[in-house]
């Protein structure tokens, strides 16, 4: 039996195609970060139903997505599993304990 989709679902769908489709994946962390407030204030405009409560999930759900624990986008195509186990142990033996 499948759900009825909510505003929430929209404003996720809307939020996730925006991100698929500007580039903003390619941008540094603070453009990435000036870039979801904006668009947070348009999805709290098109979407007045959502809460405060809604509009943070969504923030997080866009924060995660820019940020995944692995890489993805046309800079890291090329990486085999092995690199990328390999990048990140050293990256983890650079951080400071």
């Amino acid at each position: 039996m499948s759900r009825s989709r909510t505003i929430l679902d929209n404003a996720r769908d809307e939020l996730f195609s925006h991100i698929q489709r500007c580039g903003v994946l390619r941008a540094t962390p603070e453009q990435q970060a000036e870039w979801l407030d904006d668009t947070m204030g348009y999805l709290a405009e098109t979407f007045p139903a959502l809460t405060q409560g809604e509009l943070d999930e969504l923030r997080g759900m866009g924060d995660r997505f820019c940020q995944p624990a692995i890489p993805h986008g046309k800079g890291y195509t090329d990486l085999s599993r092995e690199s990328w186990e390999q990048e990140a142990a050293e990256e983890e033996e650079l951080a400071p304990a």
